[in-house]
């Protein structure tokens, strides 16, 4: 038997990747946490499988399910929201996985940051404004951010940053981002990236707290805060440029050039 981490994508059911629906059409056990990943996602599994909701199992029980598998000898797809890689909770399944002698294997996913910067049609990088990308969250009760990745800190850099589960947060998160970001500074809300009950909100550092409400975004929403979201950003990348030349592309001058 083997176990396979899938990423159920940020939502949507058809935003699973080909291999990850392949799988769950295979597996004869499912484990999903039915708070994070839509029952429209389960479409795709076999009409026999067993479907098991973990919203409410601690890891031992998850466990539990992973050793009545390996007695039967059925493979088990476990589903994560967006990728696995990203506050996935996996690294301990799979330890306990190792000591189990169970295979296993991950099947990356489309996570929610990008599909909620395809939600506000962003492109978070921008030649000579940002080329890096931040992913970070605050403390919760479940995981502790360490001080020295404290938000505060990390806006220092002043790149295209995208703060998981934001919400409950906002007020302190806009007030640690303004440390380093002037008020003008684009900033997105984006609820639930991908799932009918989609929603966004644009604006700025400057305007977001009063524009915004906080019960309205309490639950699954990223932050993405940077200049490069601005739309009247002009500079543009010299890879496609007529004058930029590579390997694939010769200007035509130095083809006829070759020719001649």
């Amino acid at each position: 038997m083997k176990v396979y981490f899938i990423g159920a994508g940020p939502g949507a059911s058809d935003l699973i990747t080909l291999r990850g629906a392949n799988l769950l059409g295979r597996a004869s056990m499912v484990l999903y946490a039915g708070s994070l990943v839509p029952t429209d996602m389960l479409q795709h599994c076999r009409p026999d499988a067993e479907l098991i909701d973990t919203a409410k199992l601690d890891l031992e029980q998850q466990q539990a399910c992973y050793v009545r598998a390996q007695a039967t000898d059925c493979d088990v797809a476990r589903l994560h929201s967006g990728d696995p890689a990203i506050y996935g909770a996996t690294a301990e399944q799979m330890r306990r996985l190792d000591a189990l002698g169970i295979e296993y294997e991950v099947v990356p996913g489309v996570s929610s940051f990008t599909a909620a910067a395809a939600a506000i049609k962003a492109e978070l990088t921008r030649p000579e404004v940002s080329q890096t990308i931040i992913l970070t969250r605050v403390s919760g009760r479940a995981s502790a951010v360490p001080e020295s990745e404290a938000i505060a800190r990390l806006a220092a850099h002043r790149s295209t940053m995208c703060i998981f589960l934001s919400g409950p947060h906002l007020k302190k998160i806009v007030t640690d981002l303004r440390l380093h970001y002037p008020a003008d500074t684009p900033v997105a809300l984006v609820y639930r990236a991908s799932w009918p009950e989609q929603r966004a909100y644009q604006g700025t550092l400057g305007s977001v707290l009063k524009e915004t409400k906080r019960k309205d975004w309490n639950l699954t929403t990223m932050l993405l805060v940077g200049a490069a979201l601005g739309r009247d950003v002009q500079t543009e990348s010299s890879l496609y440029s007529r004058d930029f030349t590579h390997i694939f592309r010769v200007m035509k001058k130095k083809k006829q050039k070759a020719t001649a």
